[in-house]
């Protein structure tokens, strides 16, 4: 009997060891600002999370499975919550799964089509975690919504996801009348890394003048640059839940296969030369972001000399299937009318407020709705029961007010 118990309890010791250094970690390092509203649900969220993170890091140091692996197994236990008033088939558009989401409610005319892209970095999210989101966007804007279930880290690195995100949505630009959808009026939309594919689609297909025009863009706290880190929301929102500047570089340095030792340069600015600094800086600098976004704990930073090595290795950044934010004026310009959420609490938040200043400079409608006690990764929570936040609500509800406008 002893022999049996033995194992076990190593086991409860070391889950009850691996919780309170989670616990531990959370206090000293998290930032939890009084305006988020409901500080204990975030704490909570943010324990159970780095939880994962941690168990999956322990699986992938034992060899059994790697931490994205763990996580999303993790994630995706939950069940799928059927929805009576919409329709959900999964597809495959040749090897890429996707979910379509159709309303069941009659319509004797077109509809319009959603194409959606989930966030997580490369690291976490799924068809299933955001399944709750697409049903609720088919089922209040009576759109056909397809999401779409691209590669992801470890295994598939830059540029596998972005380029299954283009392959999918050519599919179904193809594919429009079989689904009932209105050619005229198909948005892509998406959260976080999700946001960011949707703006590269966009930028991608300018140059298919045999498909069907984007009519929209919706970019939720969009990743939409892989180059500045130090605009004044990575000051300030450096160590708030749930992307602090840690897993934010680990998911950057992992997507783009770059050596995690060139953390502290990259965070320096030494990783471009001067004149690439300078040529983006008429798009990246802080001088494009609102005064009232730098009044917090921000102080401009001197960029450091060039490290010619870190930048042979990570000058991948500036590539556009990672930065659509610095495509030129030609290519901006042609991009579709923008609704743009961005979270007061983000460690993104200036990569969504840059990207509407060079939108409405060059003409392109812009909606934006800036949420004051948001912080990334809100969305996610919406039906979660006792951690859901209000703000995912009103995240959902721009989104379909939006997209019944079009």
């Amino acid at each position: 009997m002893a022999v049996l118990l033995l194992p076990l309890l190593m086991a409860a010791c070391a889950f009850l060891g691996v919780g309170l250094w989670v616990i531990c970690s959370h206090f000293l390092t998290a930032d939890i600002p009084a305006a988020i509203g409901h500080p204990v649900k975030l704490r909570v969220l943010d324990c159970i999370f780095l939880l994962l993170l941690r168990w999956g890091m322990i699986f992938e140091k034992l060899r059994i499975c790697s931490m994205p692996q763990f996580v999303r197994f993790m994630h995706d236990l939950r069940p799928l919550k059927e929805d009576p008033d919409v329709v959900v088939t999964d597809l495959r558009y040749g090897t890429i799964p996707v979910k379509l989401y159709q309303p069941k409610v009659f319509s004797c005319i077109p509809r319009p089509g959603i194409v959606f892209y989930h966030g997580g970095g490369g690291v976490l999210g799924s068809l299933k975690t955001h399944h709750v989101i697409c049903c609720h966007l088919s089922k209040k804007s009576g759109s056909v919504v397809l999401s779409v279930g691209y590669r992801r880290l470890p295994q598939h690195k830059f540029p596998v996801a972005a380029r299954d995100c283009i392959a999918a949505t050519i599919h179904f630009l193809k594919s429009l009348n079989v689904y009932g959808v209105d050619p005229d009026r198909v948005v892509v939309c998406g959260d976080s890394v999700g946001g960011g594919v949707a703006t590269i689609v966009c930028q991608k297909l300018l140059d298919c003048p045999d498909l069907p025009k984007i009519r929209a863009q919706i970019l939720v706290y969009a990743i939409l640059q892989a180059v500045d880190f130090q605009s004044p929301s990575y000051q300030q929102n450096r160590n708030i839940p749930l992307l602090n500047w840690n897993f934010a570089f680990y998911c950057w340095s992992c997507y783009l296969d770059i050596n995690p030792s060139w953390k502290s340069t990259i965070m320096k600015g030494a990783h471009l030369p001067a004149e690439v600094w300078e040529k983006y800086r008429k798009w990246l600098g802080a001088e494009n972001i609102p005064e009232r976004f730098k009044k917090k704990s921000y102080r401009p930073m001197p960029r450091e000399p060039l490290n010619e090595a870190a930048y042979l290795e990570t000058n991948l950044a500036l590539d556009l299937m990672n930065s659509p934010l610095i495509a030129e004026d030609e290519v901006m310009s042609q991009l579709p009318e923008a609704c743009i959420v961005s979270c007061e609490y983000d460690l993104l938040r200036d990569h969504s407020l840059l990207f509407k200043k060079r939108l409405e400079d060059l003409g392109v409608p812009v909606t934006w709705h800036h949420m004051e006690d948001g912080f990334h990764g809100v969305l996610s929570t919406f039906d979660m029961g006792y951690l859901q936040f209000p703000c995912s609500t009103r995240i959902l509800n721009a989104m379909v007010h939006f997209l019944n406008k079009l």
